[in-house]
C-alpha cells in the first residue's frame, strides 16, 4: 500500500489539493524558504524505454527547464523544498528514477549508469525539452554525468551534488550499511528513529513529513523502503567496459558550464577529491555548503538554495 499520493493513470493529478503539499509549505515557511502563493504541481506518468516512469512537474510551461534526478534509495520527491523555492522561475521536472519512488522497477533489474542516462535523455525528449539544465545528487550525478558525456547537446548546465570521479570507500560503506538497515520495519517510528539518528541535521518533524515518500506498507503489514532492492544486473560488455565509475580524466571532456555542490561534512565526498574534481573542468566552479553532510539539499535546503540559484540565471 502506497503511503503517498501519485497520478496513477496518464492524466496528471494536481498535488497542491492534498494534505502532503499543505505539510510541505509548512516545512518551507518553518525553514525561512520562500515560494510564490500559487504554484503549479502535478504528479504524471510517461511511458518511454518500454517502461512506466513517475515524475513530478513544478511551474509552468515555457518557463527555462531544470530536470532534477536524486540519489538512491531516495525520490523525486528529496528535492520538493527545492522545486518549491524554483517554481516562479523555472519549470521543474523531478524524475523518480528506475526502481525508485513511484517509478516503476527495471524488469532487467539494469541500475547502471549507462541505463539510466539512458532513461534521462529519453525523459528529455518525451518532454520536448532541449538545452536544459540538469541538476543531479550522488547516483543521481552518476546519472547525470553520463547523460552529459553521452549527449552533450541536451545539457546547458550541469549541477553536481556531492558526488564526482572520486568518492570514499569509507563514507560509501556508512550509506549502504544504512540503506541495508532500514529495509523493513514494523512500525514507521522505528523507521523515523533510525533516519534521525543517520541524518542529524534535520529534525524529526520534518523527517516525519517526508516519510511517506520512502516507504511502502507491504500486505503483511510490515513498512518497506520504497526501492528496488533485488539482484542488480552483473555489468557485460560495454557496461563492463565503460563501467558506472568515472574518472578524472573522463570529466574534462564535460563541454558545459558545471557547478560541483558539496556538503561541509560529507564523508563520501571528501575536501581533496571535489577540489581535485573542479581543478580538471575548465568551465567549473565549487561551491561549500555548511551545516551538510552527503544529502546536502535536504539537509540545509537554504544553504542549498544560496549555492544553487546564482548558477542558474
Amino acid at each position: 500500500m502506497h503511503l503517498n499520493e501519485f497520478a496513477e493513470s496518464g492524466a496528471p493529478l494536481d498535488l497542491t489539493t492534498t494534505a502532503e503539499f499543505a505539510s510541505l509549505t509548512t516545512s518551507a515557511a518553518d525553514l525561512g524558504i520562500g515560494h510564490s502563493p500559487t504554484v503549479r504541481y502535478r504528479s504524471n506518468n510517461v511511458v518511454m524505454r518500454h517502461q512506466r516512469f513517475h515524475y513530478l512537474e513544478w511551474g509552468e510551461p515555457g518557463a527555462p527547464p531544470i530536470l532534477l534526478l536524486h540519489g538512491s534509495n531516495q525520490s523525486a520527491h528529496s528535492f520538493d523544498l527545492v522545486s518549491l523555492h524554483l517554481a516562479d522561475r523555472f519549470h521543474v521536472y523531478a524524475l523518480d528514477q528506475r526502481g525508485h519512488g513511484d517509478s516503476e522497477w527495471a524488469k532487467d533489474s539494469d541500475y547502471s549508469s549507462m541505463a539510466m542516462g539512458l532513461d534521462a535523455a529519453a525523459f528529455i525528449d518525451a518532454m520536448g525539452l532541449e538545452h536544459l539544465v540538469v541538476v543531479g545528487h550522488s547516483m543521481g550525478g552518476q546519472n547525470a554525468m553520463r547523460l552529459a558525456l553521452e549527449h552533450p547537446d541536451r545539457v546547458r548546465k550541469l549541477v553536481l551534488v556531492d558526488i564526482g570521479p572520486e568518492v570514499s570507500e569509507d563514507g560509501a560503506k556508512v550509506i549502504r550499511r544504512f540503506v541495508t538497515e532500514t529495509r523493513e520495519f514494523d512500525d514507521i517510528d522505528h523507521f523515523v528513529a533510525r533516519v534521525q539518528k543517520y541524518d542529524p541535521y534535520r529534525s524529526r518533524i520534518h523527517i516525519e513529513r517526508t516519510v511517506r515518500y520512502n516507504l511502502l506498507r507491504r500486505a503483511d503489514g510490515k513498512f518497506v523502503s520504497k526501492h528496488d532492492h533485488g539482484p542488480r544486473l552483473k555489468a557485460t560488455g560495454e557496461h563492463r567496459r565503460r563501467g558506472d565509475r568515472f574518472t578524472l580524466d573522463d570529466v574534462r571532456d564535460l563541454a558545459m558550464p558545471l557547478l560541483i555542490i558539496r556538503g561541509a561534512d560529507s564523508a563520501i565526498f571528501t575536501a581533496e577529491a571535489a577540489e581535485r574534481f573542479a581543478e580538471a573542468v575548465p568551465d567549473s566552479r565549487l561551491r561549500i555548503v555548511p551545516d551538510a553532510g552527503h544529502n546536502v539539499h535536504g539537509q540545509n535546503t537554504p544553504g542549498f538554495l544560496h549555492a544553487l540559484v546564482p548558477f542558474l540565471v
